[in-house]
């Protein structure tokens, strides 16, 4: 996916120079980070790891099967009470065992699946949550290099202006037409606009490297965004309509919901050992000796019945049994030292902490809604407000250059409204940044994803 918005969009430059270059719409950008991003993986990844805790839960109902063989050779034999013992000779035995046993009651494991079902609800909230998260950093991150851009812009159109001023004003003071006090005032103006110019290059620069840390692209690459702020302002124009203080989708809170969840079936899953298991079992074992006294004792019973058993006897090298045995087995705890009930306590009471946790965060997300609703109607009357002070500015300052060239105006009222026209433009910009952070806050709060989901 990352390869292929990769290639999009260095196909739409039609550049593949040495230093890549690409354009990203805002879309562009999210579809890449949610892509790529390594804490979306990592949530998919857990969402993963808890399906397979859940499969390796249902392990615990499927029949346990397991095979054994050994082989002991005796050097010395053992002697019994005086001096009787079955040999002289070290002998060797031979023996395997199948042992095969299948749950057919356990309360514990239901329990365990249900909350294993609970975790992995948990993992998929906690990606959502994940991705949510990153999206309101995109947004912010992105909203804040238009921002940079824009006011950069503002600031070099400002320095141009200032600069046609220094020259007018150098050609008057020459010619004996200013004074040298309108010159340097404006050398001055000139002069303390070019540190706020190269903050502003420097915090682009910083901006863009945040942003292509969450897209995870290679800082080598350079990225042009497309848009700006002023093209974005019908969007702060048509916003208000569908704010709600509704938080049922807040991340945070089904987060906690989920957490509760989990406690009651942890406290489930703890009372269940408790309860009776019971299981079915069964073994098959084969074992061989090859002790000639032994073979001789057993081989003379064998003459007291068949000619037959005797000649299998003779037949083979060693003695083979090979008993099978199959049963029902039922546990019943009784007493296991207050144990489960300690435990069953600790569950109790971490969930009546949870509950606090919940209607206190409760709270703190309604709290945090109302905040964000009323940031973003600010942001809106600050931009309609700003929008008016910006045109108003613009009509002052060429009001006040005219009347500086014709002579009836003095360099400090063109200075005066050379600096609000500039801070009308950079404050028309905050504000439309203003309320498009606040929008992303506000759809991170109500648990709101991409696409309106």
């Amino acid at each position: 996916m990352k390869k292929l918005i990769l290639t999009l969009c260095l196909a739409a430059t039609g550049t593949f120079a040495a230093v890549a270059q690409m354009r990203l719409t805002l879309d562009q950008a999210l579809d890449l980070a949610l892509s790529e991003n390594p804490t979306v993986k990592v949530a998919e990844m857990e969402v993963q790891r808890y399906d397979y805790v859940k499969r390796q839960t249902w392990g615990g109902l499927l029949p346990q099967v397991s095979v054994t063989g050994q082989v002991n050779h005796s050097f010395i034999v053992q002697q019994m009470s005086k001096g009787f013992s079955l040999g002289n000779d070290p002998y060797t035995t031979l023996s395997g065992a199948v042992d095969a046993s299948v749950p057919l009651f356990a309360p514990a494991v239901y329990r365990t699946l249900k909350l294993n079902r609970t975790q992995i609800a948990s993992a998929v909230e906690a990606a959502r949550s994940s991705r949510i998260t990153l999206v309101a950093e995109v947004k912010k991150a992105f909203y804040n290099i238009l921002l940079a851009e824009q006011s950069l812009a503002t600031l070099e159109e400002s320095r141009a202006t200032i600069q046609r001023t220094v020259d007018d004003t150098k050609v008057k003071f020459e010619q004996g037409v200013a004074s040298e006090y309108d010159y340097l005032t404006a050398q001055v103006e000139l002069s303390n606009l070019l540190p706020t110019i190269t903050q502003t290059k420097n915090s682009i620069r910083v901006a863009m490297l945040q942003l292509k840390m969450y897209l995870s692209v290679p800082e080598a690459l350079s990225i042009e965004l497309v848009g700006n702020l002023d093209e974005m302002k019908d969007v702060v124009l048509a916003g208000g309509e569908t704010l709600s203080t509704d938080v049922s989708r807040n991340s945070d809170l089904r987060a906690l919901d989920i957490q509760a969840e989990m406690l009651r079936y942890q406290l489930k899953t703890t009372n269940a050992a408790r309860i009776p298991t019971v299981a079915a079992f069964g073994s098959a074992t084969i074992t061989g000796n090859d002790m000639e006294d032994f073979r001789k004792m057993v081989s003379g019973g064998a003459e007291a019945g068949t000619g037959e058993a005797v000649a299998d006897l003779n037949s083979s090298k060693y003695f083979w049994t090979h008993p099978i045995s199959v049963g029902v087995q039922i546990s019943i705890p009784i007493f296991s030292g207050l144990k489960n009930s300690y435990k069953s306590r600790q569950v109790k009471n971490q969930i009546e902490q949870l509950d606090l946790q919940r209607d206190y965060a409760q709270r703190q997300t309604t709290v945090a809604v109302e905040s964000a609703i009323n940031n973003l109607l600010t942001a809106r009357e600050t931009m309609l407000a700003q929008a008016r002070t910006m045109a108003q500015a613009d009509k002052a300052y060429h009001i006040s250059d005219t009347r500086f060239r014709a002579g009836a105006g003095t360099i400090l009222e063109l200075n005066s409204a050379q600096l609000n026209r500039t801070q009308a433009h950079l404050n028309y910009s905050q504000a439309i940044y203003d309320y498009l952070s606040a929008q992303a806050d506000y759809d991170r709060i109500v648990g709101r994803e991409v696409g309106g989901n």
